[in-house]
């Protein structure tokens, strides 16, 4: 009797101590464009609220901004059905977002909520969407190379791992199909795959054409598609970020891909403008240029073995690689791949610039061998680059420059070296031997020189 009176007493505790005994509400006073204004509730810049309409399941929003007496939220959801007096109900929680091994092969929203049709992971944890960034004097340095399956970049734009680079182009250009041909091929434990503003028929192409079955088993791919509001876009970003963190804080290689920046950019500038920040150049925000450094700065390397190397799309926009987004990233990141449209228009795959692209770390990661290997490959494409059109034009005589008569008879060689067609990658060994055999071409006999 005293045990069954005793577990009823237990019972009754657990249900006081659980009851909502104080509700924060507030009343929507204005809905405009992106943004929902409230009277109340008392709450704080980042909290869950419930927006519940007068029919209808409640409609998640995040707060977004505080004004004098007014509330700025902006709806995770559609905002059909509310009205003014709708009640706003302060949950308590912030933004979090489930990690753990479970994720591993599962394509899930901003949310962690599943998209494939299986039931819902199991999450390890609950990760806050931002994390307190890492003492930079506790980063070990990037001393690895992180091989990617990618001939040239393996060989001219070396990667480490922990290094964050950006991949520059405008649209069409193929920044997708190299994300997925190095996500199926690059020696990472994890790849954490952040599909951010996508149509919703490229995200399937994507996971069944560019990752495949071999590249989804040790994914986790994270998606908002365009047709999302801004501020689910936004979260898809972090929520990748945070899930990236927590298997690196765990001692893991992962690489963390994001398709793209640009796009988490204007979901930015969307909710900076809809809160009431003046626009700057192009019309984004000051947030936006204050969150890309915050967004990037919390990859990298860690004192836990574990590394998080980050390749970010950059989409130009009207190809002009100066705009004020492409700009900030080239200087924040510490390397960058740039795309371009003349080469992607004559068959050339992957359509990377190499003379316009850098990696930062390429003096640190490759040998004195390598080093220079790769410095006269960007000295003989130079070469031939400023003197295209004589060349063309059939205007320049053999035996007039040395120089010149090298880079001709590399040229093709080379040319076959930087595409690279189909799924399958190789290895960094095997790239570097296949430059060394296009730059091994004998240089042309001059005109008039005997044979």
């Amino acid at each position: 009797m005293q045990r069954a009176l005793g577990t009823m007493r237990d019972a009754m505790l657990d249900a006081v101590r659980g009851a909502e005994l104080v509700r924060k509400l507030g009343h929507v006073r204005q809905l405009g464009g992106l943004g929902i204004e409230s009277s109340g509730p008392d709450t704080v810049i980042g909290e869950i609220c419930e927006v519940r309409p007068r029919t209808g399941a409640p409609v998640l929003a995040e707060v977004v901004g505080l004004r004098e007496g007014r509330v700025v939220l902006m709806p995770y959801g559609e905002i059909q059905g509310l009205g003014v007096g709708c009640e706003v109900l302060a949950t308590g929680r912030m933004p979090r977002v489930p990690v753990g091994p479970e994720l591993l092969g599962r394509v899930i929203d901003a949310f962690g909520d599943p998209l494939d049709g299986k039931p819902a992971p199991r999450a390890e944890a609950l990760r806050p969407l931002k994390s307190a960034p890492l003492n930079p004097l506790t980063r070990p340095p990037v001393d690895q190379v992180l091989e990617t399956g990618v001939r040239c970049i393996d060989a001219l734009l070396t990667l480490g791992r922990g290094q964050r680079i950006g991949i520059f182009a405008g649209s069409g250009v193929g920044k997708s199909t190299l994300l997925g041909m190095i996500a199926r091929n690059t020696l990472a434990e994890v790849n954490v795959i952040a599909l951010i503003g996508e149509r919703g028929r490229e995200v399937r192409e994507f996971i069944d054409r560019q990752l495949g079955p071999e590249g989804l088993a040790r994914s986790v791919v994270v998606v908002a598609t365009s047709d999302q509001p801004a501020l689910a876009r936004a979260r898809a970003a972090y929520a990748a970020t945070a899930i990236a963190e927590h298997f690196r804080d765990a001692g893991r290689q992962v690489l963390l891909t994001m398709d793209s920046v640009t796009r988490f950019a204007m979901a930015r500038r969307e909710i900076g403008l809809a809160v009431g920040e003046p626009p700057t150049a192009r019309g984004y925000t000051p947030s936006v240029f204050a969150e890309l450094p915050e967004l990037c700065e919390r990859c990298g390397t860690a004192a836990s073995g574990g590394a998080i190397t980050a390749l970010y799309t950059v989409l130009v926009e009207g190809d002009d690689f100066n705009e004020p987004v492409s700009d900030m990233l080239r200087a924040t990141l510490d390397g960058h791949v740039v795309l371009a449209r003349r080469l992607a228009q004559q068959g050339h795959f992957p359509a990377i610039d190499v003379l316009h692209s850098a990696s930062r770390l390429l003096g640190d990661l490759a040998s004195e061998e390598e080093l220079t290997l790769a410095h006269d490959t960007f000295e003989l494409m130079s070469t031939y680059e400023r003197n295209r059109q004589l060349i063309e034009m059939g205007a320049y005589r053999a035996g007039s420059s040395a120089a010149i008569d090298r880079a001709i008879a590399v040229w093709p060689g080379l040319t076959a070296f930087l595409r690279q067609r189909g799924a399958v990658g190789c290895g960094r060994a095997e790239a570097l031997d296949a430059l060394r055999a296009a730059l091994a071409a004998p240089a042309p006999e001059a005109e008039g020189e005997p044979a």
